[in-house]
Formats: structure tokens, C-alpha cells, sequence
């Protein structure tokens, strides 16, 4: 088996992102949003110097895993943030590499760009994403200047 490889989205590639963000929305059981709103949030986001898609596949094939990077101008590291989401790859797709090659790739263009640091959440149920992020450097014992807690607040 090649050698998976991972690489930075084109708008030309804006349907493929979107359609394994759909996979991942399905993946956890939910309808919403609708497949429409992924689709223009993509082509949306895709096209501006804030945010990056990273796409994988498994040797020459199709893209089978994807994640989002947000990237935003930090005061206290004076330097931008990388925010890490969205990370998925199809059931059928997985133990091929490409978690790791999705996370390497965002690690480098972070470094590209400048960034202090990539952070990211994962939930304290999915122990296989807690070990692929410790295998890549990430710290669940990570603490950013002060003690925080990730908090959040609906607004819809």
C-alpha cells in the first residue's frame, strides 16, 4: 500500500470537503444542518486567507478524510492560532494513515503561516482520537498562558 498523502483544498475541491463534512455529520447521527448549508459554508469559508481545508487520501485515491483550520491573530503569543476541527475520515478509509497525515499537514501549514500554536478539542469518549493526537504531540495536559476550561455559548 502507497504512502497516503494530504494536501490543502482548492475552491475546485470545495464539493469534496463538503461532502466528507456530510459523511462526518452522519457519522454522529445527526440531520442538521442540512446538506445545502455545508455545501455553501464551504464555499464560503474555502475561499478566504482565514481558514484552510486539508484533504487526505490513501495512496491515488479519492479524498477520504478531511479537517478545517481556523486561524486568528493571538494576543498573548503574539503570532496566529491554529484552531484544528473537523477532523474525519470514512469508516472505510481508516488505519491507512490518514488521521496522521491530516494532522501533519496542518501542523506544517501552521508553521507556514507563522502560527504559536495549533489547539484543538476532542471529546473524552473517543480515546482512539486522544491517542492519534498524543502520537502527533498534542497534550491533553496542554495549558494555553492562564488555566482554561473550552466554553462556549449557543446563540441559535
Amino acid at each position: 500500500m502507497s504512502e497516503p498523502r494530504a494536501w490543502i483544498a482548492g475552491p475546485e475541491e470545495a464539493a469534496a470537503v463538503a461532502a466528507l463534512l456530510i459523511a462526518f455529520r452522519d457519522w454522529y447521527g445527526r440531520d442538521d444542518p442540512p446538506d445545502a448549508t455545508f455545501h455553501a459554508g464551504v464555499e464560503r469559508l474555502i475561499a478566504r486567507d482565514d481558514t484552510d481545508y486539508v484533504l487526505a487520501a490513501a495512496g491515488g485515491g479519492e479524498p477520504g478524510g478531511v479537517c478545517q483550520l481556523r486561524y486568528r491573530y493571538g494576543l498573548w503569543m503574539a503570532a496566529d492560532d491554529c484552531w484544528l476541527e473537523d477532523l474525519f475520515v470514512r469508516d472505510e478509509d481508516r488505519r491507512k494513515g490518514l488521521g496522521e497525515a491530516l494532522i501533519a499537514k496542518a501542523v506544517e501549514r501552521a508553521r507556514e503561516r507563522g502560527c504559536g500554536r495549533v489547539e484543538l478539542d476532542v471529546s473524552q469518549s473517543n480515546r482512539s482520537a486522544w491517542r492519534l493526537y498524543e502520537r502527533m504531540g498534542f497534550s491533553p495536559g496542554y495549558k494555553p498562558p492562564a488555566p482554561n476550561v473550552l466554553m462556549g455559548l449557543r446563540l441559535r
